[in-house]
């Protein structure tokens, strides 16, 4: 199906969907000769697990010229993803990013993104993770690939010497929090049956951020983060089914 829908198309039901949410999304058009917006195919089977075949199209293309200084110092944090580190132009944009947001106060957030992309930019990410980052999210894999270890504890233990402020997903052991030598054990949301693990990093991190945007604390950012993760893993596809304002009533 998708291969029988213009990219003009999947740009506009991309645009109306996220402005749907409450996004403010008005990025400029690049024309049809340009690569289509970006998609990912992912077939889930019954025991939760994934294939991806993701296609970055013309987010791939990011330029330090899109990065809008005026959106960027209105923020409180800005929100990096690694996945983009292979691209030149998008590693200058990234940084261009950070740059900005310091200048305006506001705080780095970068994601690991992938295990695999860690391998490839180890060096770098661990510049970032030390130098330009305010906060950091991965998941297991992650940061063991990040301090080269099969010992979470170990890399864990490399992570809170930084001093830096660290997301760190596990699965059905819920997260880890720390900062220096603030460290903070967040369950898992009990209770929930594992049907689709598409988009439970990237609600983990909506969750977290929401909390310390609004400086609710490390711990409570923390179960609303997973609290956010619980609720899209329950069913199939990235997007939460209630309303996690409901959910999170409870917490803030």
């Amino acid at each position: 199906f998708i291969g029988k829908v213009s990219p003009d198309v999947l740009g506009e039901v991309f645009t109306h969907d996220i402005r749907a949410t409450g996004v403010a999304y008005d990025p400029p058009l690049v024309g049809l000769d340009a690569p289509g917006t970006a998609r990912c195919m992912v077939l889930v089977t019954p025991d939760a697990q994934r294939t991806m075949n993701t296609y970055l199209g013309v987010s791939a293309l990011i330029s330090p010229r899109d990065v809008s200084p005026e959106v960027v110092g209105a923020g409180k944090v800005v929100y990096c993803e690694g996945y983009l580190w292979d691209q030149p132009a998008a590693k200058e944009a990234i940084g261009k990013g950070m740059d900005l947001a310091r200048d305006a106060g506001a705080k780095v957030a970068f994601t690991l993104s992938d295990p695999f992309c860690v391998d490839r930019h180890r060096a770098e990410f661990l510049e970032l993770a030390e130098h330009r980052v305010d906060i950091l999210f991965a998941n297991e894999a992650e940061i063991t690939s990040l301090y080269e270890t099969e010992n979470f504890d170990e890399a864990f233990q490399n992570a809170r010497a930084t001093g830096k402020l660290f997301a760190i997903t596990r699965s059905e052991k819920g997260a880890v929090i720390c900062q220096g030598a603030a460290v903070h054990l967040i369950d898992a949301t009990p209770g929930v049956t594992v049907v689709d693990t598409t988009g439970a990093g990237d609600q983990f991190a909506a969750g977290f951020l929401y909390g310390v945007a609004r400086g609710l604390g490390l711990a409570i950012s923390g179960r609303l983060g997973v609290l956010a993760a619980g609720e899209v893993i329950s069913h199939i596809g990235p997007r939460p089914i209630v309303p996690l304002k409901e959910l999170a009533a409870g917490l803030i």
